[in-house]
């Protein structure tokens, strides 16, 4: 088995080339993968195989060998991976496995390896990595639906409580200024919890690597800030202050998504900011560019977490494993929303600053109508 082992590890850049480039013929979905994502965990797959080689004299015993644990996790990855990747489907990820495994064949039968012991082994490692994928992907499409009905089931709950709270503040004796203010407050959490009800049944049907399902419009923002910030100085008491213009915000939008990124990003600020210290809100308008930023003075996030907050897939290790707190599925609602916009997300976070969270939004990258936002996108 070790001149096997070591047949596969001279050839293992071969195989990989061989496998990648059929697969980018053959699977449907993979020539939209880059490159470094339909790797993935691949290339580990068959380095595991080549050291339980290295490890067994003959095939006896490579089934109770602990690199098939090996095999399992680095399999669990490749599901979660293709769950975050668009169009992938169950069967596309069988394929996938299928020419791995004919490609190893190939070479070993080119260089007149024909021991059925060692076809039986590279066969038993890739189906157990094949049902493990299936099995990973299936749950993870499951989770990503379950996350995302999860928020905006959570985010109906705040305009709704919102619209009671206004209902409960309702008194004439307040005279009418304050009386048109609370109506009209309540008014517009009724209607967002609308619009965000229509999205939670899009949700329902969300496949691979698919998000939120936005609906785009050519509108005016300002007075949609303007209704954030005087909305949530009522619901915290924490100091918010406002840094915006008085203008027109003119662009093309899903104004109940720019909503809820910005609430999510007020939220997170709030609860993890510190208390005495004030949470600043900041818009600026440019002519292509809307540029959104929201800043607390609370403890840092940690350097090691930073990359990874905004996706999907890091949320399903935190949850897994349990670990530190998490700014939760929020922030990758404010990811997809923003590159939907044709924008992107930056966040700073130190000793001494606090935490930033800076949006930029393009104005004019959509055209009215409907469209569904990409779950994770790609370095």
């Amino acid at each position: 088995m070790k001149k096997t082992a070591r047949l596969l590890k001279d050839k293992r850049e071969e195989i990989i080339h061989v496998w990648e480039k059929e697969v980018l013929t053959q699977v449907k979905a993979a020539p939209s993968t880059n490159k470094i994502a339909l790797h993935d965990h691949v290339p580990n797959i068959l380095d595991d195989v080549i050291d339980i080689m290295n490890r067994h004299e003959n095939s006896d015993d490579y089934l109770n060998d602990e690199k098939i644990d090996k095999i399992e996790e680095n399999s669990l990855e490749h599901g979660r991976h293709r769950a975050t990747s668009l169009n992938y489907t169950v069967d596309q990820i069988i394929h996938e496995y299928m020419i791995f495994n004919n490609v190893i064949i190939k070479v070993l039968r080119k260089n007149q390896i024909a021991e059925e012991s060692i076809f039986h082994l590279i066969k038993c490692a890739i189906d157990k990595a094949m049902l493990n994928s299936v099995s990973s992907f299936t749950e993870s499409i499951q989770e990503m639906q379950n996350k995302l009905i999860g928020t905006l089931a959570h985010d109906i709950r705040n305009p709704l409580a919102a619209a009671r709270m206004g209902i409960e503040m309702l008194n004439y004796d307040a005279g009418k200024d304050r009386l048109e203010k609370v109506k009209k407050m309540s008014y517009n959490s009724v209607n967002k919890a609308i619009d965000l009800i229509e999205g939670l049944l899009d949700s329902i049907s969300v496949k691979a690597g698919e998000g939120i399902m936005l609906s785009f419009s050519e509108m005016d923002l300002n007075d949609t800030f303007q209704t954030i910030y005087e909305e949530a100085c009522e619901v915290f008491s924490e100091e918010i202050i406002l840094d915006k213009a008085d203008e027109p915000i003119y662009g093309t939008f899903d104004a109940t998504a720019v909503r809820r990124l910005l609430e999510n990003l007020i939220t997170n600020a709030i609860k993890y900011g510190h208390s005495e210290k004030p949470v600043v809100i900041k818009i600026r308008n440019e002519e292509e560019w809307l540029n959104i930023s929201v800043h607390n003075y609370g403890e840092p996030i940690p350097i090691e977490k930073q990359e990874g907050i905004f996706t999907f897939l890091h949320h399903g290790k935190q949850q897994r494993e349990k670990k530190l707190k998490s700014y939760g599925i929020g922030l990758t609602l404010v990811k997809m929303v923003a590159e939907a916009h044709g924008g992107i997300v930056v966040l700073r976070s130190e000793v001494g600053f606090g935490t930033e969270f800076k949006i930029r939004l393009n104005k004019h990258s959509n055209v009215p109508g409907k469209t569904r936002t990409v779950l994770n996108s790609e370095a």
